[in-house]
C-alpha cells in the first residue's frame, strides 16, 4: 500500500451521521415533551458503529442509551462516564461487578437476579439502578406478569437495588394490534395492582419504533425506546411515526470489477442456477456474501449501475456477485460504483427491499454486513 493515502475502496457503506442527528430531532419533535428518548444502539448501533453513532446521538440529546451486554456498555462508557445506560439482556453473574463499578442500569426478569445485584450494591455502598422486566406475552425476558408483584416487592425491600424503570416488550407490534393492544393492557393492570407503586422518577417504557400507536396519549407511559426509526427505516406503516419523514442513515456500495460477454446459453455461477437466454452483457461485482449480499438473494437481487437496475445473475458467491447490464443504457466500464442499497442519481433502493430478496429483515441484514467493510462517515462538512 502506498504511504499517500487508503486504500481504493471495493465494497462500502457510508454512515450519514448529520441525518442520524436530523432524524433523531424530528422523533423526538413529534412526541410529548415529557417522554424521555431510550436511544437503542446494541449491535454495535444495528451495524451503524457505536462509537460514531452514540457520540452524535448525545450531541443530538438522547436521554438515555439500550445496549445488549456489558461489553457495548463499556465501549459507551468509553465516550461518555456518566450517561445513562440500560442493558437490555440478562447480567451474568462474573459480570455483577460492573454494574455498581460502572453505575450501569440491568434489566430484572427474577428474584435471584435482585439477590444477586442487591449484594453487589450493599457491597459497594450505592444501589444498583435495575428495570424491572414484565413478561406480557414475548415468553422471553422478563418476570411473568402473574408472578411480578412479589419481584416488585422484593426489589423495594432491597438496599442495595433502586428500581429506575419498569418495562415491558411488544412481541408483535408490527403485525398484531390486537395483541399488542392486550399487552399493554396487562403491563398497565400489573402497575396499577404493585402496592404503593409510585411512577414518578421512573422510566414506564413498553413501545419501540414499530409500536408507537398510542403509547404518548395514554397515562403511565414515559419514554420509548426507538432503535431502527432512528436510522430512518420505519419497521411498521402503521406506526404513529410513520408520518415522521426521518431519512436513511445507512448506504451499501461496491464497484464493477470486470465487464464481459456471454453468448446465449451458459450458465452463471456456482449451480449454474441461471441459464442465459440471449447474448448477455455482464459485470462483476466486488462484493459477495463474504461482505453482507445474502445467498438468498441469488437469482433475485437487483443493484443500481448508471442510476439503472441491473439484476442479479445466478448464485452470490464469497467475493464476487454477477449482473446483467445489456440494458444499462450508458456504457459501464471496470471501476463504475455500484449501490447495493441507497440512492444513485433518481432510483433507490431500500434496506427493506433489499433485506425482502434475502428472505430476512433489515435488523438482520444491517447486522449482517461484515467487519471487512468498511464503515466511512458523512458530516456536514464532509469529514
Amino acid at each position: 500500500m502506498s504511504g499517500s493515502g487508503q486504500l481504493p475502496r471495493r465494497c462500502w457503506v457510508e454512515i450519514d451521521l448529520a441525518a442520524l442527528e436530523r432524524n433523531l430531532k424530528l422523533i423526538r419533535a413529534s412526541l410529548p415533551p415529557a417522554i424521555k428518548y431510550v436511544a437503542v444502539v446494541k449491535a454495535d448501533a444495528y451495524g451503524h458503529g457505536l462509537h460514531h453513532v452514540a457520540a452524535r446521538l448525545m450531541h443530538a440529546g438522547a436521554d438515555l442509551f439500550a445496549v445488549a451486554n456489558i461489553a457495548e456498555a463499556m465501549a459507551l462508557r468509553e465516550l461518555s462516564g456518566d450517561w445513562p445506560i440500560l442493558l437490555l439482556s440478562p447480567v451474568l453473574p462474573d459480570e455483577d461487578r460492573f454494574l455498581a463499578e460502572h453505575d450501569l442500569a440491568a434489566t430484572v426478569s427474577s428474584a435471584d437476579e435482585v439477590a444477586r445485584f442487591d449484594a453487589i450494591g450493599r457491597a459497594a455502598g450505592k444501589p444498583v439502578a435495575v428495570h424491572l422486566k414484565i413478561d406480557t406475552g414475548m415468553g422471553r425476558l422478563g418476570v411473568w406478569h402473574e408472578q411480578a408483584r412479589g419481584v416488585y416487592e422484593q426489589i423495594c425491600a432491597c438496599q442495595g437495588v433502586r428500581l429506575a424503570g419498569v418495562f415491558t416488550h411488544f412481541s408483535s407490534a408490527d403485525e398484531d394490534p390486537a395483541f399488542t393492544e392486550e399487552q399493554r393492557r396487562i403491563f398497565l393492570g400489573v402497575l396499577g395492582s404493585f402496592p404503593g407503586f409510585d411512577p414518578a422518577g421512573l422510566l414506564i417504557h413498553a413501545d419501540n419504533s414499530a409500536g408507537l400507536e398510542t403509547a404518548p396519549g395514554r397515562s403511565g407511559f414515559n419514554a420509548v425506546r426507538v432503535g431502527l426509526l432512528q436510522f430512518g427505516i420505519l419497521p411498521h406503516p402503521h406506526s404513529l411515526l410513520a408520518r415522521v419523514r426521518t431519512e436513511p442513515v445507512f448506504s451499501f456500495h461496491t464497484r464493477v470489477g470486470l465487464v464481459k460477454q456471454l453468448p446465449a446459453g451458459t450458465g452463471i455461477s456456482y449451480g449454474r442456477t441461471f441459464k442465459l437466454t440471449r447474448p448477455t452483457t455482464v459485470a462483476i461485482l466486488t462484493a459477495g456474501y463474504g461482505d453482507g449480499l445474502a445467498r438468498a438473494s441469488s437469482n433475485r437481487a437487483q443493484v443500481l449501475i448508471h442510476g439503472q437496475r441491473s439484476p442479479v445473475l445466478g448464485r452470490v458467491t464469497m467475493d464476487q456477485t454477477i449482473v446483467d447490464i445489456t440494458d444499462v443504457r450508458d456504457q459501464v466500464s471496470c471501476g463504475d460504483p455500484v449501490v447495493l442499497v441507497g440512492q444513485q442519481q433518481a432510483a433507490e433502493i431500500s434496506i427493506t427491499e433489499f433485506s425482502d430478496w434475502a428472505e430476512t429483515i433489515p435488523w438482520e441484514t444491517l447486522c449482517s454486513v461484515t467487519k471487512r467493510v468498511p464503515r466511512h462517515y458523512r458530516t456536514p462538512l464532509g469529514i
